[in-house]
């Protein structure tokens, strides 16, 4: 049986009627870009997660770029984020003008920690931007108490985190503002590029609504100089046929994560991810750490019996060459890169695959 990574069929199929009876209808319609199906689509968003404010863009990188850029963070600035993350999450940073700075995480979440958030500050820092790895949040508790303390803005990077609960609250409606992804592979994920700022501050959301749109809130007027980065109504069309379904997907996550804690926790060379610390973990991947050196082996055998896994990140960020010459130190990170390896995660997945996945990782070791 092939394995892949992750498979967004069962998804389709299951709701491939409601699927095409929305395109069809946004087709007919003749509104493809912002209008009334992004409006709906960003209104279910803000009630879903419990925020004022969600505003569509076209990709979750636009999402922190413009979060970022609303919140006031420029030139001579600088954001403390994590180097165990995708590379947008930085290059945000730098894309309005500021620089990166690198907090090392916690080994065992994955995640940047208030303490090391709080070392990599200097006076030069203007925000933090604290990223959800593989759906597990940050003690977001503990960020915002730092930033209350330090006056700086807090951006949340969602972007693998969807539906997951801190308390009583989802992430993205935590910080001063969140961005997420609805790229093909997130737990709420699309059909191509898209992404959403979520935000209580009436007046953040208002600039977020304007850079997306360069920087204009009607016809021939602009304000700012802004971006051209609108959620396509296609994709709040049919993101919005999901949505409903996410919370149920999330739960499906959570019981293939817990069989793999089963199958593989008595397996002295795989480090299966922790209980979640803060909140709720809703399996965006589903990582194991394998060390010694035998990660990369252990993953040709994997391929060799056809199931697939991908190793995030391979090189953390504050190690590619753009970033060299800021000379940051993280070093648990960089132990992360040479021992994560992230298993099949999707929902539908079935049993069968989940044991045949864990026989085939035990046999490997």
């Amino acid at each position: 049986m092939q394995i892949p990574i992750y498979n967004p069929r069962p998804q389709y199929d299951a709701l491939r009627e409601e699927l095409e009876a929305a395109a069809t209808q946004l087709l007919a319609s003749g509104a493809y870009v912002l209008g009334p199906t992004v409006e709906r689509f960003e209104q279910a968003v803000a009630e879903h997660l419990g925020c004022r404010h969600a505003i569509g863009v076209n990709s979750g990188t636009d999402a922190l770029i413009i979060a970022l850029a609303a919140a006031g963070v420029g030139p001579g600035d600088e954001v403390v984020t994590s180097p165990f993350t995708f590379f947008a999450s930085a290059e945000a940073i730098s894309l309005v003008g500021a620089t990166p700075r690198f907090a090392d995480i916690d080994p065992e979440t994955f995640n940047v920690t208030a303490a090391t958030l709080e070392a990599a500050c200097t006076p030069r820092t203007k925000g933090l931007l604290p990223v959800h790895i593989f759906g597990q949040g940050v003690d977001m508790e503990a960020v915002r108490a730092l930033a209350e303390q330090r006056q700086l803005v807090v951006i949340e990077d969602v972007a693998q985190a969807f539906g997951a609960r801190q308390g009583e609250r989802y992430l993205g409606a935590l910080g001063d503002a969140g961005a997420h992804s609805f790229y093909p592979t997130k737990n709420l994920g699309g059909f191509g590029d898209g992404g959403m700022i979520t935000t209580d501050d009436d007046a953040l959301a208002e600039k977020c609504r304007l850079l997306r749109l360069h920087g204009s809130n009607r016809r021939d007027h602009h304000s700012m100089i802004g971006y051209n980065s609108r959620l396509d109504a296609m994709q709040a069309a049919l993101l919005q046929v999901k949505l409903p379904h996410v919370a149920g997907w999330n739960r499906e996550r959570q019981a293939i994560a817990a069989t793999y804690d089963q199958l593989l926790g008595d397996c002295p060379a795989v480090t299966c991810p922790p209980v979640a610390a803060h909140g709720e973990h809703i399996y965006h991947q589903y990582t194991v750490r394998i060390g010694n050196g035998a990660r990369d082996a252990v993953q040709q055998a994997l391929q060799s019996q056809g199931i697939g896994s991908m190793i995030y990140y391979s090189v953390p960020v504050h190690r590619q060459p753009v970033y060299a010459a800021l000379q940051a130190s993280c070093p648990i990170a960089e132990q992360a890169c040479s021992e994560v390896l992230s298993l099949p995660m999707w929902p539908g997945m079935g049993q069968e695959r989940i044991a045949q996945v864990a026989e085939s990782l035990r046999a490997a070791l």
